[in-house]
């Protein structure tokens, strides 16, 4: 197999691993901002909760472990690493280690499936700002959003079937299909994709395309709503809505008993969905009378995993040619005002790879 790549890095956001990791964690998280010791203290409380252990860092070096067995099983010989934004491997660290190892081409793929400045373009700012801190002659690529690939939408299809309840009635009107997904600020969604409005569209198709699946496997033609979670930014920023809490409380309002909440976008259940989802979404709708049934996310699911290796595998033959205006990946793509941080570009994968 004439790869063009010799390594593959997967892109995590980090998260802590221990009580006395959490406020650095955090620090690293919020770099910049001015934000006192007490108050990311403050903030981490659901960290400190769960042990000071986030669960992402365990997810993603399982999700590398079922990447990797898939690449050997289909006689992929690549090496892999995993590299983290906010904590330990940093991807400078990651780097330099491959590099010392020999490796000089490299595809990061990001632990996220959207277009968008923090699923995407951040994790491309990450690596151009550890090029250019470490002064490595590396090429370097990131695999463009993979949120087409028809093992995800399949995998969500099929956890959450398995996840209804024998008794819940999915074709009553009485029960809401409510798909849900970080929110981000309004001027971000804008400017998602190569062409704007990418963030939103996309999960708009990938919950079509899960509602499609549910009507093949049942015959109910289930009507859906996207919502949004995990707000962070201040009040007078305009960000996507309505909040999955609103929404329940829309819902309890409008006469529905069961609702049936699926966390399309992520990859795995981190912090930000035990939390945000198990924790408070689930404390809204016991104080409404809901029945709430969340669904797993992808995490391993061989037809994720298998997926999202034959994407890979097919940026590993297709090349390093730098991607051009209309491409995900593009250095205009997704942009962030406030971010001035050194980019690398995608991957120019064929036009139907990348649709």
């Amino acid at each position: 197999m004439n790869q063009r790549y010799d390594a593959v890095v997967l892109l995590g956001f980090g998260g802590p691993e221990g009580v006395e990791e959490v406020v650095p964690f955090l620090e690293q998280v919020t770099a910049g901002r001015g934000i006192p010791p007490e108050r990311l203290a403050e903030v981490g409380q659901h960290y400190f909760a769960m042990g000071g252990v986030s669960p992402i860092n365990a997810q993603n070096r399982a999700l590398l472990a079922a990447l990797s067995q898939r690449f050997d099983a289909e006689g992929v010989l690549i090496e892999t690493a995993l590299a983290n934004r906010n904590s330990p491997p940093f991807v400078p660290d990651v780097l330099r280690d491959l590099a010392a190892r020999g490796h000089r081409r490299i595809l990061g793929v990001a632990t996220a499936a959207y277009s968008g400045y923090s699923a995407c373009r951040q994790y491309r700012e990450d690596l151009g700002s550890a090029l250019a801190a470490t002064g490595l002659e590396l090429v370097v690529r990131k695999l463009p959003p993979f949120f087409d690939l028809d093992g995800f939408t399949a995998a969500i299809t099929e956890l959450l079937l398995q996840a209804l309840p024998s008794d819940l009635d999915l074709a009553a009107d009485t029960t809401k299909l409510v798909f849900t997904t970080h929110s981000i600020p309004n001027s971000m969604a804008a400017s998602s994709g190569s062409t704007g409005d990418a963030y939103v569209s996309q999960h708009r198709w990938v919950a079509a395309q899960v509602a499609a699946g549910i009507a093949v496997a049942t015959g109910i033609d289930k009507p859906w709503e996207l919502v949004f979670q995990s707000r962070s930014g201040p009040p007078q920023v305009p960000w996507l809505e309505p909040d999955v809490n609103d929404a329940l409380t829309e819902c309890s309002a409008t006469g529905s008993t069961d609702v049936v909440l699926v966390p399309i976008g992520f990859i795995s259940d981190h912090m930000e969905v035990i939390w945000d989802l198990d924790t408070q979404a689930s404390q809204t709708a016991k104080q409404l009378g809901l029945r709430l049934v969340r669904t797993p996310t992808v995490g391993t699911h061989p037809r994720f995993v298998a997926s999202l290796a034959e994407r890979i595998t097919s940026a590993l033959l297709a090349g390093v040619d730098q991607t051009v205006p209309g491409q995900n990946c593009h250095g205009d793509c997704c942009l962030n005002p406030r971010s001035q941080a050194p980019t690398v570009p995608g991957t120019a994968l064929s036009d139907q790879e990348s649709r």
